[in-house]
């Protein structure tokens, strides 16, 4: 009776010691990491979700958590501690109100062509507006659309999500928390493309989030 055959010559490291690799990947790394990209570096048969799972429960209530941003993984500064990080910076470039107001949009409405920006807008949106967006690399080219003339769609990037600390699109605030939190006005300002009759809406015209962030 013929012996089955392994699957790999070696057997993997126990699940600690992946976890310690894990680890050590994700400080050395700038960017955050797919698990995919883990897969790439790890040794054969190695589990880098189960490890990442693992490793998040063990960073729990600590100085530094690990978080997920979009398909990534990265470690970051506890949200309560991030007062400790700030510091006095001089602002050489804010985004226009049409730069924060299309990316409001962009972020609730994507993938959104620019058509449907300045529909949502009233008014037109200039190549600058945008080229601005994915200068700083919060903004960029999504799929084509399947429709006449085949226009591109924008999309938020990794980066826009690890900015503003989401884990998704999914976890932008809607308008209602927004204006709970203080961040926006009762009333929306002259030319504003926020709509205050339906709060529950979950409307991309919000315009004012980025504001303080820019």
């Amino acid at each position: 009776m013929a012996e089955p055959e392994n699957d790999s010559l070696f057997e993997a490291p126990p699940l600690a010691e992946q976890e310690r690799m894990v680890e050590a990947i994700l400080f050395a790394t700038a960017e955050p990491v797919t698990v995919r990209d883990l897969t790439g570096r790890m040794p054969h048969g190695c589990d880098p979700a189960a490890a990442l799972a693992h490793l998040r429960k063990r960073y729990e209530g600590r100085g530094v958590q690990l978080v997920r941003i979009d398909n990534a993984w990265a470690f970051r500064t506890a949200g309560d501690l991030g007062f400790l990080m700030q510091k006095e910076t001089v602002e050489t470039r804010k985004l226009s109100r049409a730069a924060i107001e299309t990316l409001a949009i962009i972020a609730y409405h994507q993938p959104v062509t620019r058509a449907e920006i300045e529909e949502i807008r009233g008014v037109s949106v200039s190549r600058g507006t945008i080229d601005q967006l994915i200068e700083l690399e919060w903004v960029r080219l999504g799929r084509r659309r399947m429709t006449p003339g085949r226009p591109v769609t924008f999309v938020v990037t990794q980066g826009f999500l690890d900015h503003f600390g989401l884990e998704n699109a999914r976890d932008l605030p809607g308008l209602k928390e927004l204006r709970a939190a203080g961040l926006l006005e009762n009333r929306p300002p002259p030319g504003s493309v926020l709509d205050d009759q339906d709060p529950e809406e979950d409307d991309g015209d919000q315009g004012d989030m980025f504001e303080d962030d820019a």
